[in-house]
């Protein structure tokens, strides 16, 4: 499969709240490729991540992703770009008044599917993916800590994405537990999707070597590694 640019941010800023976050970002992905976007607390990897999503605007520069220039893009269009992506948050963020099951149904009907059979087909492959099909009736409170990230990073494989944008996925796990979501997102990268993960765990990096941009001094800084 060949490696084609599908993020392309070019002298860009990162604004939050009016507030310059980052300067003359300079950033480019291939699919396929697996990124670490290190940096302290409030260095700017969420805000990054969000020009990404498309929640914060981007009004300078060149900023595409997946196809959509964010420079352009419509509001009634960022449905659209956002099924493309998969999101992971570090507080998994599942509704925890409904089942599993229930959880990732309300995502793939939120994004336009309809048709019953195939709702059921896509949540089982996900759950699949991340070995949890035993847990599809289950309430996420019956869940473990790791349990349910690998239920967000199901949720965020659902529309078949082709970039996984996660932010501190591994961020209130213990250390074994993060190696198995570490392994499950490599798992996802080999498959051809794209990945980028916002992390300050150092020692994730050394024992799961990637490639490592920094938010640092106010600016994108790729590493040499």
């Amino acid at each position: 499969m060949p490696h084609e640019t599908i993020i392309n941010l070019q002298n860009i800023s990162v604004l939050q709240k009016n507030k310059l976050v980052l300067a003359n970002v300079n950033f480019t992905v291939n699919t396929g490729d697996f990124i670490y976007m290190i940096g302290k607390t409030g260095s700017g990897k969420s805000s990054l991540l969000k020009i990404l999503y498309a929640d914060l605007p981007v009004d300078e520069g060149v900023a595409n992703i997946c196809g959509y220039n964010l420079l352009s893009i419509k509001r009634n269009e960022v449905p659209y770009l956002r099924r493309k992506l998969g999101i992971i948050f570090q507080d998994f963020q599942l509704l925890d008044d409904r089942t599993v099951g229930e959880n990732l149904e309300f995502v793939l009907r939120a994004t336009g599917t309809t048709d019953k059979n195939e709702i059921e087909n896509r949540i089982l492959k996900v759950l699949e993916e991340v070995e949890l099909i035993s847990k599809l009736n289950s309430m996420p409170h019956q869940l473990s800590g790791g349990e349910q990230q690998r239920i967000a990073i199901a949720r965020a494989m659902l529309n078949d994405p082709e970039v996984i944008l996660a932010d501190e996925p591994t961020g209130n796990l213990d250390p074994e537990t993060s190696n198995g979501i570490m392994r499950l997102l490599l798992e996802i990268s080999k498959s051809g999707k794209t990945v980028i993960m916002a992390t300050h765990n150092y020692n994730l990096i050394n024992k799961f070597p990637g490639k490592v941009v920094k938010c640092e001094e106010g600016t994108l800084l790729n590493s040499a590694n």
